[in-house]
């Protein structure tokens, strides 16, 4: 099912469907993802939404046996057509993981590594971007003095909003988020939340999530997958107040999943 159609579409997906090897994980997906807004998949473990958020960036690549079938379009053009440049693709869609995964370098290196791939080597120009993308990911004022002390020596909160940081370091245009605070502690989620609001003015961001509770409090856009089948796809408020789906009804209220 496909939602309204909103102002300014940013990803568009017809007919995908993915296989691991014979195994199918979704079917007939359509989608129309909006710019600058935030959009949350949800549904039970297994139904295919970080299959589908691996999908907008071509991370399933890398997987022996994966094969699509269908579209995948950002800004009207298909990411699965032939000659698409994967390293362009992937600057323009960052991606941020379910565990902080940060290197295990110092943090200004952490930061500096995507742009320096990317051809940004002059030390005062990598110095500005880093900054620019520590305080954008609200860490710059806790690191700003240890930039080159270990990433891996600061908390679990702080190694995830580094691994935003590294992931706005080269200026891309979607944010993608696999389950992005499942691993830390509350105070820590909050912060990961406060710090998606913030960035949704200037970022198209897909986030899985398994609380449904956190969909509905950082997202503008829900869309509910079962079984490798997107059931609904809405405004967050109306998914989660009125839906129009039996199964998403009895998902949220608790009835299965």
């Amino acid at each position: 099912m496909t939602a309204n159609s909103p102002s300014e579409v940013k990803i568009e997906v017809e007919g995908l469907n993915f296989f691991y090897g014979p195994v199918q994980a979704l079917f007939d997906v359509a989608m129309r993802i909006p710019a600058r807004q935030v959009t949350a998949l949800i549904g039970p473990s297994g139904c295919g939404k970080s299959t589908f958020l691996r999908t907008v960036n071509r991370m399933n690549d890398i997987i022996p046996g994966a094969r699509i079938e269908g579209k995948v379009l950002i800004d009207g053009r298909d990411i699965y057509a032939n000659g698409t440049d994967v390293v362009t693709l992937r600057k323009k869609v960052g991606m941020v993981f379910q565990k902080s995964n940060p290197f295990p370098k110092s943090v200004f290196e952490n930061v500096a590594y995507g742009p320096r791939i990317h051809g940004a080597a002059a030390r005062p120009a990598l110095a500005e971007i880093v900054e620019r993308s520590l305080r954008r990911a609200g860490l710059w004022d806790e690191v700003k003095d240890r930039l080159d002390a270990s990433a891996l020596d600061l908390s679990g909160g702080q190694q995830q909003r580094l691994c935003i940081a590294r992931a706005l370091a080269i200026g891309p245009e979607i944010l993608l988020m696999d389950e992005p605070a499942s691993a830390l502690d509350p105070r820590s989620t909050a912060r990961i939340e406060d710090l998606i609001g913030e960035l949704r003015r200037d970022y198209t961001i897909v986030i899985v999530t398994h609380n449904m509770q956190q969909a509905a409090r950082v997202s503008d856009f829900t869309a509910f997958f079962y079984e490798g089948q997107l059931i609904e796809f809405g405004r967050t408020k109306q998914i989660f107040t009125m839906p129009r789906e039996k199964q998403t009804e009895d998902y949220i209220t608790g009835r299965f999943g």
